[in-house]
């Protein structure tokens, strides 16, 4: 049901003065709602919840996830109601933003919990008690990653992906995007990650999905943490989408494109290097000041 929506694949070239050459791989373009690394991620979640005869699920997100918006959009096309547990119960008396008016627009329940009891999500005491709460939902985790999500993210890359680049690059927020990058990548390649948040918790979490060395993650240009920006970046931002005419948004990509940019200022890649960028697309919780 997924590939009957799915638009071809962009790929735009950069016009860069630099020693190596830039493609970047428009996901964003795919669909509309159901954009970038989210519809490979929510693919075979939907296709094993058809399998096994539901029709509701049940997922993660914080306030401005991308995952969140695009879960809603694909129970509201195919027929399917939704659940989201939202991270912050203070968001419940608060006007909801762009993402989450986006989910609830297209049909999903808004369920906000304690950030304490949100930290539960992979409990499988909780998610035995969400069960009882909302029975009969195929429950998808934060972010969608699961092995589900990494079998569609291997998609990404097609044949001549993997013979014309030797880098790949991608945001990175739970994990399964890059770990799909990783385990569909050639011999030759690396796959560099720019993560969205603090720390280096997500090397553990992608060992967990992958035993390939070739690739790595930064942590170096998530200004500040999850959502967090810097009047920096949204100046990169504006002037990267005046120059190549490719909108990004603040949480991921802009992040990963400033990091990218960075790092080919140091002469980080060897001269010749040909670079795919992934689009990973959550341009609904886009905004530039």
């Amino acid at each position: 049901m997924f590939d009957q929506i799915a638009q071809s694949v962009a790929y735009q070239k950069l016009n860069l003065d630099a020693a190596v050459s830039i493609t970047v791989k428009r996901l964003d373009q795919i669909h509309p709602q159901i954009s970038g690394n989210k519809f490979f991620k929510l693919k075979y979640n939907f296709l094993e919840a058809q399998k096994q005869g539901l029709n509701k699920v049940l997922t993660f997100g914080g306030a401005y996830s991308n995952h969140i918006a695009a879960t809603a959009y694909a129970a509201h096309l195919f027929g399917f109601k939704s659940v989201g547990i939202i991270r912050g119960e203070e968001l419940a008396a608060k006007p909801l933003n762009s993402t989450l008016a986006t989910a609830q627009q297209f049909g999903m329940q808004l369920h906000f919990v304690s950030r304490e009891q949100y930290r539960q999500k992979d409990q499988p005491e909780y998610l035995a008690a969400l069960n009882q709460q909302f029975p009969k939902h195929f429950i998808i985790p934060e972010g969608g990653t699961n092995p589900l999500a990494i079998q569609g993210c291997k998609e990404t890359l097609t044949a001549e992906d993997l013979q014309n680049y030797d880098v790949i690059c991608c945001a990175v927020g739970t994990g399964g995007t890059i770990s799909g990058l990783i385990e569909a990548s050639a011999e030759h390649q690396t796959i560099l990650g720019f993560s969205a948040l603090k720390g280096d918790f997500l090397q553990h979490d992608v060992k967990q999905w992958t035993t390939k060395k070739n690739w790595k993650i930064t942590d170096a240009y998530c200004c500040g943490g999850y959502a967090k920006t810097t009047p920096e970046l949204l100046q990169f931002m504006q002037s990267f989408e005046a120059e190549h005419n490719i909108p990004l948004e603040q949480v991921y990509t802009a992040k990963m494109m400033i990091g990218l940019f960075d790092l080919i200022e140091q002469n980080y890649f060897p001269s010749g290097s040909r670079i795919l960028v992934i689009h990973t697309g959550g341009l609904q919780g886009r905004h530039t000041g």
